[in-house]
């Protein structure tokens, strides 16, 4: 009766401190959960920040090209002979031939339209002189261009056309005489091709002038609005000199929920075309040589809670073995010297299965050593035509992509066109430090042509060179550069997350690239009828093996695909060979890794296991 009152209390204490414990472990994973998901969302705004300032950064590199080329015109044509004789003499022979010097320079100018203006204010030539909406004899008197370049001597305006009712820049020139000014030479141009590559991004974009009116927008319903409010003699005045026609220059406000720098900010902005719940990183950086700023609005909720999650989930995986570990300890002070005394005995039995296993182990290799002597030739044969298939893999992944190299590579060099024109305009004006800029640009777009160049070289080679540690991001994002010019317009649904530069996994560089080019090429086309497909890679460290994870949210794979799936000539596509998965699984067993997939309706899968090098 004694013994069973004093056992009482001790089991009574053991349950309280188990809950005590419970409720300790349930408090710690809420603060490593919440933890892992505010770093998740600061990692995920950084990577949106830097990715932010790189479209930026080159969209308003492309307005300074499209800016520079029109700007060179009325400087040449306000030194012209021609323009000077036909503003001074009205000639009806001259003034034709002036008309078809303008309506040839238009198409080489990139100008929308170019005329000359009598110092009295009317047109008197103009690169439309065939059009039913000829600009000659229509009075500009009223427009700054005109009288701000009588008296400056140049000017720059962007309005609406009073003729052609479409905005663009207006670049004017005063033409000079021996007895005092003749007249000017305007140049017009428009940014409907900037617009349209801006709302094909998806991305809302735009300009505003110093004044905070919009001129130029991916949005066609935002422009000759203002993000300040103007006082109302201001937008009376602004109508009154048909700037911007009969707008009535709307307030947008643009609100800073957040400021992270002084050109950075996170907003919630009502602004039309935009999802008013969601957040988006606001950026605004000046454009050069204009008064202008460009802004870009980028959405951040669905990547940021994405990222918010995955970190939370991976704190959360790291902290339950530390507390898995920490109860077996606490239950092991726990145990009796009986229970000790048990489990000697079941080890002890256990020892003695593991002697018999080992034996029947040792007869079982010996006799598979044996049959695998027996059967060297055959595995030597089957490794060449392995090799074999590996190599017309590569080639007809080659082919595929190669076709669209050209493409890839036509866009710098339309762009080094555009910079070296503009070079030589700056040291014709001994603007050496303007043109050192031009020159650094088109060295730095050559590098991205070698780049691209490259990568398709290294591919083509027969790959079968040194197995040892290779870098993953490099295996990564030479089989996205390879897929971009193929998949061009889609490569935005490839999100491939930020991996360590320095995770080096086993293997040999091309034959890795070759599994994640056949990985990323099936994804992108399961997606090909999806507007909001998305394909996520995502890497993760298990050990001494490395996981990169493939996965899309397209229709996904159908049971009886997938029981044949690393089945060779086995395919759901048109002209495919079923050789791809085949080869990729073959690939990664030689590294000593595997390839295993698993699909639903939500999409489909891929896990590539690699050895850590």
């Amino acid at each position: 009766m004694n013994q069973v009152d004093d056992f009482a209390p001790t089991q009574t204490q053991s349950r309280t401190l188990r809950l005590w414990l419970m409720a300790l472990s349930l408090v710690l994973a809420a603060l490593v959960g919440t933890i892992g998901w505010h770093y998740g969302r600061s990692l995920a705004l950084a990577d949106l920040v830097e990715q932010a300032r790189s479209d930026a950064e080159l969209k308003i590199a492309l307005m300074q090209a499209a800016l520079e080329r029109p700007r060179a015109v009325p400087l040449i044509l306000s030194l012209d002979k021609e323009v000077a004789d036909a503003l001074s003499s009205r000639s009806g022979v001259q003034i034709d031939r002036l008309n078809r010097k303008l309506e040839g320079l238009v198409s080489d100018s990139q100008a929308s339209v170019i005329y000359v203006i009598g110092p009295d204010g009317r047109a008197i030539a103009s690169s439309n002189w065939r059009e039913p909406t000829s600009f000659i004899g229509n009075n500009y008197s009223f427009r700054a261009y005109f009288s701000d370049a009588m008296r400056d001597g140049r000017a720059e305006e962007f309005a609406l056309g009073s003729v052609s009712k479409r905005p663009g820049l207006y670049l004017s020139r005063r033409v000079d005489g021996t007895r005092g000014p003749l007249g000017i030479v305007v140049v017009k141009s428009e940014f409907d091709g900037i617009e349209a590559r801006w709302q094909a991004t998806g991305r809302a974009t735009f300009i505003s002038d110093q004044r905070g009116i919009i001129l130029i927008s991916s949005l066609a319903a935002m422009r000759f609005n203002t993000l300040v409010p103007l006082p109302a003699a201001e937008r009376t005045a602004l109508r009154n000199s048909m700037q911007f026609g009969q707008a009535d220059l709307h307030y947008l406000p643009l609100p800073v929920d957040e400021a992270i720098g002084s050109d950075l900010s996170l907003t919630r902005a009502a602004l039309p075309g935009l999802n008013h719940k969601d957040t988006y990183l606001h950026l605004t950086l000046a454009v050069p040589s204009t008064p202008w700023s460009l802004h870009y609005l980028l959405a951040t909720d669905a990547e940021m809670a994405s990222r918010a999650r995955q970190t939370m989930f991976l704190a959360l995986a790291g902290f339950i073995p530390v507390l898995a570990g920490s109860a077996i300890l606490i239950r092991r002070r726990q145990m009796s010297q009986e229970r000790l005394t048990t489990a000697a005995r079941i080890q002890a039995e256990l020892e003695r299965r593991v002697r018999e296993r080992t034996e029947d182990l040792t007869q079982a290799r010996d006799a598979l050593e044996a049959e695998i002597a027996g059967h060297k030739s055959t595995e030597h044969k089957l490794k060449g035509v392995q090799q074999d298939l590996v190599a017309a893999n590569r080639l007809a992944i080659l082919g595929q992509v190669s076709a669209g190299v050209a493409h890839e590579i036509n866009q710098p060099l339309a762009t080094i066109r555009a910079y070296a024109d503009n070079g030589a305009i700056f040291l014709t004006r001994r603007k050496n430090e303007a043109a050192t800029e031009n020159f650094a640009a088109i060295a730095r777009l050559t590098e991205r042509i070698a780049d691209i160049t490259d990568g398709l070289r290294n591919f083509a080679r027969k790959g079968h060179g040194r197995v040892g540690p290779t870098r993953l991001t490099e295996v990564l994002e030479g089989a996205a550069l390879l897929l971009r010019t193929r998949f061009s317009g889609r490569m935005e649904a490839l999100q491939i997350e930020r991996t360590d530069p320095d995770l080096m996994v086993l293997g040999e560089g091309i034959r890795l690239e070759q599994i994640f080019i056949n990985l990323f090429q099936n994804a992108l086309e399961a997606l090909a009828e999806r507007p909001e497909g998305r394909v996520r890679v995502e890497t993760v460290t298990i050990g001494e093996m490395v996981c990169i994870r493939v996965a899309d949210n397209g229709p996904g794979l159908s049971e009886e695909v997938q029981a044949q799936l690393f089945s060779p000539f086995n395919t759901s596509k048109e002209r495919g060979l079923g050789l791809g998965l085949v080869i990729s699984q073959e690939i990664a067993k030689e590294f000593g890794g595997r390839i295993e997939v698993a699909s639903s309706t939500d999409g489909a899968t891929f896990d590539v296991y690699l050895r850590k090098a």
